[in-house]
């Protein structure tokens, strides 16, 4: 595939370089999804970060999201910032608008970072996410859906170490800071499937595995991992929210790989 439509997308971009885009996680934006180790990446790359429909200042459409539309759109918002090719970093549900972008626009994708990521959400995944939707409709806002999140994307040696002012500061950013597109783009879970796509990518990948992950199982990684071609497999000792406990080690590992698979 060798086109696409306009970007409608709100995009930063940090540093120069090789490019690398991001593919941030659903009902999160850019930065909350890779906010501390976009410093380190923009290092010694161009680093590409566009926002959803209703995350960031890209507005919310009044149409249902599309994997493929998001895929093109990230993928042309790149090169509206003047890549023509680069590698992508995925996170969480950006890591199955990763795969389906380097699946459509093979001359463009050359390498794959998919973190914390899954191919299909499993009955378990899927009750994980309902029970997010059902939450945040009857209050975005409120203590109990912060909480539910703080306890599903903390790694639970993470959150032991916290103090109550800690888990009240965890709980009051949540209930601030959900996008107004979280829903439309959780939403997204009752359609994606990319383990057909898993077996026709032809990029060097790394699949980043958080070991303590409550939201999205090691098990999601095994999967992505066992499917595509010749694909890496790193685990962090971490759980969802990597950015957050395992920023360092993070950024190192997609660093060392792009730069390893020169990209």
């Amino acid at each position: 595939m060798t086109s696409s439509p306009p970007s409608v997308l709100s995009r930063s971009v940090w540093g120069s370089g090789p490019a690398l885009l991001l593919a941030h996680g659903a009902g999160s934006d850019v930065q909350d999804s890779f906010g501390p180790v976009i410093a380190s990446l923009a290092e010694s790359r161009t680093v590409i970060g566009p926002d959803y429909p209703g995350s960031g200042s890209t507005p919310l459409t009044d149409r249902p999201l599309n994997l493929d539309n998001l895929a093109d759109e990230i993928v042309e918002s790149a090169v509206q910032s003047g890549a023509e090719s680069f590698a992508i970093s995925g996170f969480s549900m950006g890591t199955t608008v990763a795969v389906r972008a380097a699946v459509r626009h093979p001359e463009r994708v050359r390498a794959l970072v998919l973190s914390a990521g899954f191919a299909f959400p499993n009955p378990r995944m899927r009750l994980a996410v309902d029970t997010w939707r059902a939450l945040g409709r009857r209050d975005p806002a409120g203590r109990e859906l912060a909480a539910y999140l703080s306890l599903m994307v903390g790694g639970p040696d993470w959150l032991d170490e916290r103090s109550g002012a800690e888990i009240e500061e965890q709980l009051g950013l949540f209930a601030a800071g959900l996008p107004a597109g979280t829903d439309a783009q959780l939403a997204l879970f009752e359609q994606i499937d990319v383990r057909p796509d898993l077996a026709r990518v032809r990029v060097p990948v790394l699949v980043v595995s958080p070991s303590r992950d409550l939201l999205i199982t090691p098990l999601h990684s095994r999967e992505l991992a066992n499917g595509i071609p010749g694909a890496e497999l790193a685990v962090l000792d971490c759980g969802h929210a990597i950015a957050a406990e395992r920023p360092a080690e993070w950024a190192e590992l997609i660093r060392s790989f792009l730069d390893r698979v020169g990209a």
